[in-house]
């Protein structure tokens, strides 16, 4: 409903915001793919950046989660888009 598409949008901007932040040479590279209950899967280009949020993850899912977007979430994952980087 329009509670999940508010909290997926407050979840997209405050972890790019957190990215940019955090990682910058992610920032743009990657994007909240889907939030369900406690978990907040992250689409990135490239196995390279994939591989940052992989060991960024324990300190991007702690900054993420004490924020109002992503409070609940526990679990960050991460996946390599299909078909490479958008254009």
């Amino acid at each position: 409903g329009l509670d999940d598409e508010l909290r997926l949008a407050r979840a997209i901007a405050t972890f790019e915001a957190i990215v940019a932040e955090r990682v910058p040479a992610a920032a743009g590279s990657c994007r909240v793919a889907r939030l369900e209950g406690f978990v907040i899967d992250i689409e990135a280009d490239a196995p390279i950046v994939a591989q940052e949020l992989r060991l960024r993850a324990t300190e991007l899912l702690a900054v993420f989660a004490a924020t109002p977007g992503g409070s609940g979430v526990r679990e960050l994952r991460v996946h390599v888009r299909r078909g490479g980087p958008r254009v």
